[in-house]
């Protein structure tokens, strides 16, 4: 897994960071990464997951959403069928990419590879993609103007059309989320992934209270970004 540099990208990142909500500030960040294995670590840990995966190629995820499932049919058996099987399931090369597309992300910080298939689930629909963050971002009335267009527009580009990706959102418990630090009011993580072009798009926010400590290192790794650059 490699990360694409995008200045694109990286100026819609700066633009979701910079959204207020209230008293609350936002951290986001997007980026588009290569599905080319690479490096010693990467490859030694799809080998060990393909060791404790067994003989299956196929592992289960967790279910889409609640009120997605109570909607879409009357009985569980009704609602487990060829079309919708596909929302339960992820090849362990799929999830191989998304946990280490985690791990590039947040290194060195954080450390997902003892992460579990039922911590993702696959979003039932594009639509449903857009209310949730339409919910989170939406709140800042700077998201309308101008940025939500702009930022669908770029992960279509990058992915090579969002009707060819199939998106993902990783929904860690407690003990292993690394946004579940005090402060933070809400956070999601999106993986748009286009297999034909071996490419994954990471969208990930966070909405954190001015007071708490991690509120107050980002603001500072932003600053020392900014420095950077200055230079």
């Amino acid at each position: 897994m490699k990360l694409l540099e995008s200045s694109r990208l990286e100026a819609i990142s700066s633009q979701v960071s910079n959204l207020e909500i209230g008293d609350f500030k936002v951290f986001g960040s997007l980026e588009s990464y290569s599905c080319k294995v690479a490096g010693g670590e990467q490859k030694s840990l799809y080998k060990k997951m393909a060791r404790e995966g067994g003989a299956s190629d196929i592992v289960a995820l967790s279910p889409p959403t609640d009120d997605f499932l109570s909607r879409s049919a009357d009985s569980e058996a009704d609602f487990f069928t060829a079309e919708n099987l596909e929302l339960f399931v992820i090849s362990r090369k799929t999830l191989f990419n998304l946990i280490t597309t985690l791990n590039v992300s947040f290194q060195p910080d954080y450390d997902f590879s003892d992460a579990k298939s039922h911590e993702f689930s696959r979003a039932p629909s594009l639509s449903h993609v857009w209310a949730e963050i339409d919910s989170r971002l939406g709140q800042s009335p700077s998201y309308y103007k101008g940025l939500r267009q702009r930022m669908w527009e770029e992960i279509d580009a990058e992915i090579g059309g969002l009707k060819n990706a199939e998106i993902y959102l990783y929904k860690p418990d407690l003990t292993s989320d690394p946004f579940s630090e005090a402060g933070c009011i809400w956070s999601f993580n999106f993986f748009f992934n286009n297999p034909k072009l071996k490419r994954i798009v990471f969208l990930t926010c966070r909405a954190l209270s001015p007071n708490s400590s991690a509120s107050e290192e980002s603001e500072l790794s932003m600053e020392d970004e900014y420095d950077d650059d200055d230079e």
